[in-house]
């Protein structure tokens, strides 16, 4: 199954951004402000029912995405583990950290 974005979006909340930080822009394209989703960092998904995490010491050679394959069979959501450990990067993370992949994926993306 492709990975889509509809899934991605379906629970998200729009908003209006007209903050004055963006005048330059907004003027550049002649609008008063522009429509952004909510970024997914408000969803904690530590709080999400029916989650289980899978602990994973990291290692030399370790990355999001081969864990995202690993454990999901879907390597485009490396994401999901980097969200839910609030590890941004695989920069973020050293040998000998534990994280923890969340599963099931189904489950997380209905909320993301």
């Amino acid at each position: 199954m492709a990975y889509t974005n509809k899934f991605r979006y379906r629970n998200r909340l729009l908003f209006s951004n007209d903050n004055e930080l963006y005048s330059d822009l907004l003027e550049e394209r002649g609008v008063e402000r522009i429509q952004q989703y909510i970024t997914a960092e408000t969803i904690d998904l530590r709080k999400v029912d029916n989650i289980t995490t899978i602990s994973h010491v990291w290692k030399t050679g370790d990355r999001y995405f081969k864990l995202a394959n690993q454990y999901y069979g879907r390597p485009e959501l490396w994401w999901i583990i980097a969200l839910y450990n609030k590890k941004p990067t695989e920069g973020s993370l050293k040998r000998g950290d534990m994280i923890f992949v969340p599963t099931p994926v189904e489950q997380l993306l209905y909320y993301l």
